[in-house]
């Protein structure tokens, strides 16, 4: 009995990154693609980058035929983001023709059709052995055609055209009223359909991207938040990666000798993640700094991320206690990152902090403190972003270290990271300072560790010029 056999549905990396992950590889090859949009949502961008991406990546050349902006001005407008338009030029790897359409020149000559349109992008296409081709925007083709059977009938001609051609093509278009184009068709006769949107919450703007349809191919049907930065944009599939990750059996220092001891494995799991909680004045900071300087002695890259003091603070306070970031910092074995969080949204930090991975590599990751972020984002969105970090920093068997803070109260749940990061976190410490005998008193607290055995005790800890000093023994 024969096997049957499944084909897989080619497809044209996009080059755009997060994009390919969520399309399951890109963009389905030699199809049209529609993008559409409110005006601001990045469509044009996404289009050039897809194209910029096809020659600079994979060799493939590309056609980009604009309705509205001049060639002049596309070349000018995305040299800012490090795409040099005139250099692909000169090599014949990109031709950019600016075609203009009069609304008052359409509506004198009456009636027209699309053939003169395909003369002149088919002479753009085989002139440099195009893959790729971008059309931006459609609604200007049509701005001036009352005829809705001739209209629909061109722009069912114009998709056919360019599968015929063999091209990937990306078509962009404006958002309708009632439905996702303001011509209501070309969402239909698309094989591959993106939506991307724009908005502005409690003053904080924030831009998605859904696949509404993709013909013939699975794909991530959830909203995707991207950001627009220098690099152009990337795309962060919140909700796509699976826990997959390997778990290492080798044990590393917490930085404090003491508290290594509370563990049975005298210290935790390399490549784990740590939750340290505590109201104000817990030392929640200096426990991070420990474990920060401690990763450095093992010549590993550490990455801080702080949130709440300027790197000459932090490393000035940390000084007084014994704790020298100086010597990490100048060995570039400690590179701290501070920013409030309010400068950015949710996503531009993970974005920030993907691109500090990268560039980086660090071994080690602290975020002081975690719950900054709840007053940039409601308590769903911070944990989404919380998941994908987590998630990453394991990927990529990273040592990752949270501080969050905590009210005086006496539940220690009462900050909404504490609930979205305890149960992710693989270690979970509590830090409290009590008023015992009028002197305010410090003490430390392993809630759990997965993996390995551990003090039940609350361990009591001082501040000295050496930096935390117990002083209540450990019992396991």
């Amino acid at each position: 009995m024969a096997k049957s056999k499944h084909e897989t549905l080619l497809k044209t990396p996009t080059g755009i990154s997060g994009l390919d992950e969520i399309t399951n590889g890109g963009f389905p090859k030699g199809r049209p693609v529609l993008i559409c949009g409110s005006a601001g949502c990045g469509k044009t961008l996404f289009a050039a980058q897809f194209l910029i991406k096809g020659i600079t990546d994979y060799n493939e050349p590309g056609v980009f035929m604009s309705f509205e902006e001049s060639s002049k001005d596309l070349v000018e407008n995305f040299k800012s983001l490090g795409f040099d338009f005139k250099k692909l030029q000169a090599q014949n790897k990109l031709r950019i023709d600016h075609v203009r359409i009069e609304r008052s020149e359409i509506e004198e000559t009456g009636e027209y059709d699309l053939e003169a349109l395909f003369i002149r992008l088919n002479y753009a296409i085989d002139s440099i052995g195009a893959k790729r081709v971008v059309l931006d925007t459609i609604e200007t083709l049509f701005s001036g055609m009352g005829n809705m059977a001739l209209l629909r009938s061109e722009i069912r001609r114009l998709f056919s055209y360019l599968k015929e051609k063999g091209v990937t093509a990306i078509i962009t278009g404006e958002r309708g009223e009632s439905s996702l184009t303001r011509q209501g068709l070309e969402e239909y006769v698309s094989d591959c359909v993106i939506l991307l949107d724009f908005r502005v919450i409690e003053q904080i703007a924030t831009r998605r991207l859904r696949i509404v349809k993709y013909r013939g191919s699975t794909h991530g049907t959830n909203e995707y938040p991207f950001l627009i930065d220098e690099h152009g944009i990337s795309v962060l599939p919140v909700t796509s990666l699976k826990l997959d990750y390997k778990s290492p059996t080798e044990i590393i220092s917490t930085g404090l000798a003491a508290l290594d001891r509370a563990f049975s494995a005298q210290g935790i799991y390399r490549a784990s993640s740590t939750l340290i909680t505590g109201s104000a004045g817990t030392s929640k900071t200096i426990l991070a700094a420990h474990y920060a300087l401690s990763s450095c002695k093992r010549k590993e890259r550490t990455l801080y991320f702080s949130f709440e003091e300027s790197p000459d603070q932090l490393v000035r306070n940390m000084a007084t206690i014994g704790i020298n970031f100086k010597k990490a910092i100048q060995s570039k074995l400690l590179h701290i990152h501070a920013s409030r969080p309010s400068l950015q949204g949710l996503e531009m930090h993970l974005m920030v902090l993907n691109r500090l991975l990268t560039e980086l590599k660090p071994r080690t990751v602290i975020i002081d403190p975690i719950s900054s972020l709840i007053t940039i984002g409601n308590s769903s969105e911070v944990g989404a972003m919380l998941v994908r970090l987590m998630d990453t920093l394991k990927m990529n068997q990273i040592n990752a270290l949270f501080t969050s803070l905590t009210n005086d109260g006496s539940s220690s749940n009462d900050n909404p990271t504490v609930d979205l990061v305890s149960s992710l976190a693989d270690t979970w410490i509590k830090l409290t300072n009590e008023e015992r005998n009028n002197e305010r008193v410090r003490s430390l607290l392993i809630v759990k560790s997965r993996g390995m055995g551990h003090s039940n005790n609350q361990q009591d800890f001082t501040i000295t010029a050496k930096g935390i000093h117990f002083s209540t023994p450990n019992k396991k």
